[in-house]
């Protein structure tokens, strides 16, 4: 029994085959650069890597190749025991508090919020679209947004007038949900309780935080679209909306000047040169100036939330790292923790240290707060939730 994980980009598939109740990834792979004159798939499957470069010209002409070469270099898909397609997709505005069968309907929902997930929701839909041609079984959207419909009001709401929020659907969404969900369930099976006032960080090259309390999300840092909240790769994350206002009246910037510079231009790769936090260190260690500055801004930025947080949840019992910076960067994870000292927070240094796959505690026995890495498997999310639906 497996399910076939499809995250769509605009120009992309990535996908996974995976055993739901395992957890194994049985094959995966990543077509790039469709509708170029050179595509590039890559499938990997029991530890070997097989490629292909030729002209692809759509995603059914992918997702064509994507079949022949499990047919080819296995596993068989015919044997597989496939049980659905499950698909990640980011925006699933008010209407969606879980995952859903996608039908024509929900399809419709998912081009109708195109206009809160103009980088995704497109993209999404036109794996979907081919994948629900191509596949005999049940197709289900995982929406990034699903896990924060359980936002409080007091945190959702933006201060605009009603009016004008309920007709443009402006409210705080999220993102990153699907591996807050993900990572938070693992911190409550891990230490056994499921009564946790929990944070949860995301630190990719996208970046959000999340306050967990009994499993449901009560805040988090990203709002009506991604660029909400920490700082990012290449996002600015909070900045003064008057900002826009100035650009454009002193600038002469236009809107999407705008929103190219705040999206991609901005975050660690406007302050230090490079969106890649080991690239940063790396330019930090030999004494650049702006990529120490930057470090810094994104360690306050953290600290903000995490105090913020804590505060809104009355108190806090697991701090968690997940997703690459977060699973991977101990000494960013040791100067979180360093200035969280003098609220009883305790590194165990050793641990800390330790590269790991595996889920941990990183903090001693007597520190104040558990603190956690936990390695996000979104894809495996998906699977699990399409097999829930269906």
């Amino acid at each position: 029994m497996t399910v076939l994980v499809i995250n769509s980009g605009s120009s992309s598939i990535k996908y996974q085959l995976i055993d739901p109740v395992s957890g194994d990834s049985l094959a995966k792979g990543l077509v790039e650069r469709i509708g170029e004159s050179t595509s590039h798939l890559e499938h990997e499957v029991g530890g070997e890597s097989f490629e292909l470069d030729q002209a692809i010209a759509d995603h059914a002409e992918g997702l064509t190749l994507v079949i022949n070469m499990f047919n080819t270099h296995g596993p068989s898909l015919a044997e597989a025991g496939i049980k659905a397609v499950g698909h990640r997709v980011v925006q699933g505005g008010k209407y969606f508090n879980k995952a859903a069968l996608i039908t024509d309907e929900v399809q419709q929902l998912i081009d109708d919020l195109s206009p809160l997930g103009p980088l995704h929701n497109p993209a999404h839909l036109k794996g979907i679209k081919v994948a629900r041609e191509m596949f005999d079984v049940p197709n289900v959207a995982v929406f990034d947004t699903a896990f924060f419909q359980s936002l409080p009001n007091e945190s959702a709401t933006y201060a605009i007038d009603r009016a004008v929020a309920e007709k443009y659907q402006i409210r705080r969404y999220g993102a990153h949900g699907t591996s807050h969900q993900f990572v938070s369930g693992q911190v409550s099976q891990m230490l056994d309780r499921e009564d946790l006032k929990q944070i949860v960080l995301h630190l990719g090259n996208g970046a959000s935080a999340s306050a967990v309390v009994n499993g449901k999300a009560v805040d988090t840092s990203m709002g009506l679209t991604p660029l909400e909240g920490l700082v990012m790769g290449g996002r600015t994350g909070d900045i003064d909306p008057a900002a826009v206002f100035h650009l454009v009246r002193q600038a002469g910037m236009s809107i999407d000047e705008i929103d190219t510079l705040f999206n991609k231009q901005s975050g660690l790769k406007g302050l230090a040169g490079d969106n890649d936090m080991r690239q940063v260190w790396k330019l930090a260690d030999e004494g650049d100036t702006n990529a120490q500055e930057a470090l810094e801004v994104y360690v306050h930025r953290l600290i903000h939330y995490i105090g913020a947080y804590t505060a809104v949840m009355g108190g806090l019992d697991a701090l968690t790292f997940t997703a690459g910076a977060g699973e991977n960067d101990s000494r960013l994870r040791e100067r979180v923790c360093e200035r969280l000292a003098p609220f009883g927070v305790k590194l165990d240094l050793e641990k800390n240290s330790v590269r790991s796959k595996e889920a941990r505690v990183i903090s001693t026995e007597d520190s104040a707060v558990t603190v956690c890495v936990v390695p996000t498997n979104e894809e495996l999310a998906i699977a699990r939730q399409a097999m829930e639906i269906i």
